[in-house]
């Protein structure tokens, strides 16, 4: 599904090797470090307009410049906790080209002077730890690693994940998001600045300053070039992480994995992405389309519901996992998203009162934007959407009724709380 010469997994399936000389075999060395390069790479990624993959999509190129501006050195963090329950792809990115990605970061960190590189892998993720500590010690071993590596195992949580989170986690805290609302103060480690990238975004650097704008934008669409990798999952017979282009419409994406029984609906960007319906398939994975739907790519996130599935049992089964994640430190996390939860819940079992609804999503509106971090503004963009898209569904448990679905086993990958990934 992609058309360029080099993508991500290009290298696992040509030689199926994730050692260093099978990487080289497979991608070729980096282009020559001389005087410019640094402008050279900044410049790509703003050709290439590379927007982050961890979910938020920022893009790459101004928080590489945003660094290079600082005086003292920074850290660079490669963020690969993954906390959310649906997404394998960066676990699949590591395990199969984890040279990819430290190239990525040793671009991103000589770029801007770091002193220092800290690869973030979830506790609990042991394969993944272990194949990142091989290709560092593979690195160290043939004088490959102008910045030093180090691996951190931070607890699993779901906003564990979020980038100043990860960094409290990094100062010795508990791991939770910072109220920021100004996102143009650096965030910092033991007093030195930090970046934070996505795995994914930094393979993507790789690729770019081996391949060039011109290159890479060979797959893609004009305004979003370059390929994805995004996780497939719910009623299909082939769950799994693919690489796409980007632009490719979601029916083809969905297409690939084969949904079991029709789409009832499908999720996109992850738990705090939004739902649409079956008639808005042909959308392409692209920033703008999705965003016409109050959509977004995410982390690259699909999990395909069947048509016998009962979407409000779903909906709330997400609402009440989400709300045993959030942080517990503002209130609309540690009152607002039990609130909703509670008021699911009772949907789902069709024992709701008259006022649900109205009062859910008077609680929606309340608590979008005003939470410490954008986890509970996730929360609120997939119950709206659910309520929305299933709105057939709500009617009917709203009546006393179920859909055909009530009963059936859940697609969605739903860990209990015993088995969030470090606990914490």
């Amino acid at each position: 599904m992609t058309t360029q010469r080099l993508t991500l997994l290009s290298g696992w399936r040509a030689n199926h090797r994730t050692d260093l000389q099978g990487h080289i075999e497979a991608y070729g060395p980096l282009p020559a470090l001389g005087r410019g390069w640094a402008d050279d790479f900044l410049r790509a990624l703003e050709e290439v307009e590379l927007a982050g993959r961890g979910g938020a999509g920022f893009p790459a190129s101004r928080k590489v410049e945003s660094a290079r501006n600082r005086d003292s050195h920074p850290l660079l963090v490669v963020n690969a906790m993954e906390g959310e329950p649906a997404s394998a792809k960066d676990r699949v990115l590591l395990s199969c080209s984890p040279h990819l990605v430290l190239d990525g970061a040793q671009l991103a960190a000589l770029a801007i002077g770091a002193e220092g590189i800290t690869v973030c892998v979830a506790a609990g993720e042991d394969d993944t730890a272990a194949a990142v500590a091989t290709a560092v010690r593979e690195r160290h071993v043939a004088a490959f690693m102008p910045v030093g590596v180090e691996i951190v195992r931070p607890s699993g949580r779901y906003v564990t994940g979020e980038e100043s989170a990860l960094v409290d986690w990094l100062n010795r805290g508990p791991g939770v998001p910072a109220w920021r609302p100004d996102k143009t103060i650096p965030l910092r480690v033991r007093g030195r600045p930090v970046i934070v990238h996505n795995a994914e975004t930094l393979a993507h650097m790789a690729i770019v300053a081996r391949l060039g704008p011109d290159a890479y934008r060979a797959a893609g669409r004009s305004d979003t070039p370059g390929t994805a990798l995004v996780t497939v999952s719910g009623s299909v017979e082939h769950p799994g992480v693919y690489e796409v282009s980007l632009g490719t419409p979601l029916e083809d994406i969905v297409g690939v994995a084969r949904p079991s029984d029709g789409v009832r609906g499908l999720l996109v960007g992850g738990y705090g992405g939004a739902w649409i319906g079956p008639e808005n398939l042909h959308t392409p994975l692209a920033p703008g389309p999705l965003a016409d739907l109050g959509a977004s790519p995410g982390a690259g996130v699909f999990v395909v519901l069947p048509v016998d599935a009962c979407p409000v049992s779903e909906v709330a089964r997400i609402a009440t996992y989400m709300a045993g994640q959030s942080a517990s430190q503002c209130g609309p996390c540690l009152f607002g998203l039990p609130a909703i939860a509670q008021d699911l819940a009772a949907l789902a079992e069709a024992r709701a009162d008259p006022e649900l609804i109205e009062r859910l999503r008077d609680r929606l509106l309340v608590i979008e934007g005003r939470g410490a971090c954008r986890h509970p503004d996730g929360v609120v963009r997939m119950v709206a959407s659910g309520l929305e898209v299933f709105s057939d569904d709500v009617e009917l448990h709203m009546k006393g009724r179920t859909c055909s679905g009530r009963g059936s086993p859940s697609v969605l990958v739903l860990p209990n709380a015993s088995e969030v990934r470090g606990g914490g």
